[in-house]
């Protein structure tokens, strides 16, 4: 499995690169806004929480764990074509980010995809592990930053509805800019073909827009709102045994 892992990453080494490009500014995101955040706590006279301890590393690296194995089990949908999958493994993701942060969300959505690529490999070329962490920290950013600026119950709701707009929006911009025509360079592919797996599902579908609008954007919206609907449900009796 290494040696074919190794063989796609040299064979795509262009995009794997500009996949670490987009990972290294999703980190920086989070990490410019916790040490905002922690400034103003100094300034208001509190201490600020430091980004990692130890603690919060080994809480990521379980959190890690469950969502990788969230992301194995993935399923298609009736209304997109099958290479769109559902599946949960921003939950974990989102809890963390909740708990300590939006570092720590990304953190648990990056090493998901490392763990996942390192046990199962790609079928994608990586197009669908940068679709997967790009979309879940457009959930995830958002969510936890507006969370962490004031802790309470409306500020969740706030949050996950937030974040579930934006997980949509990116996802459909991110795919109709950028990943659908990376697909299709990397494999030798015709944009047609793609349009027509999707027409075969949704006779609707007759474009890149429509394909965006009728199958990734209802994808990403049913995937924000299950994500956020769960953290609000089990964040609270998780919160103490996290803290």
């Amino acid at each position: 499995m290494n040696t074919d892992l190794f063989t796609t990453v040299a064979q795509n080494a262009l995009f794997v690169l500009e996949f670490l490009i987009l990972v290294i500014a999703v980190f920086l995101v989070a990490y410019l806004f916790e040490k905002y955040t922690g400034k103003k706590d100094s300034a208001s006279g509190n201490v600020p929480e430091r980004i990692l301890t130890t603690k919060k590393i080994v809480v990521i690296g379980m959190f890690s764990a469950i969502a990788t194995v969230l992301m194995v089990f993935d399923f298609p949908v009736p209304f997109a074509p099958p290479f769109y999958k559902l599946d949960f493994s921003e939950l974990p993701a989102m809890i963390a980010g909740f708990a300590y942060g939006p570092v720590a969300g990304v953190m648990v959505e990056f090493i998901k995809i490392v763990l996942k690529v390192l046990f199962k490999g790609t079928s994608t070329a990586f197009v669908g592990e940068l679709a997967n962490f790009v979309i879940g920290c457009g959930l995830i950013i958002p969510a936890s930053m507006i969370y962490r600026m004031n802790k309470t119950k409306k500020t969740a709701v706030i949050s996950c509805i937030a974040g579930t707009l934006t997980i949509t929006l990116i996802g459909s911009l991110f795919n109709a800019i950028y990943l659908l025509p990376a697909f299709c360079k990397l494999y030798g592919m015709p944009m047609e073909a793609i349009i027509g797996m999707g027409t075969k599902v949704n006779a609707s579908i007759t474009s890149v827009t429509t394909l965006v609008l009728l199958a990734v954007a209802p994808l990403n919206l049913i995937k924000g709102l299950i994500n956020s609907l769960i953290t609000m449900l089990v964040y609270k009796h998780l919160r103490k045994f996290i803290k």
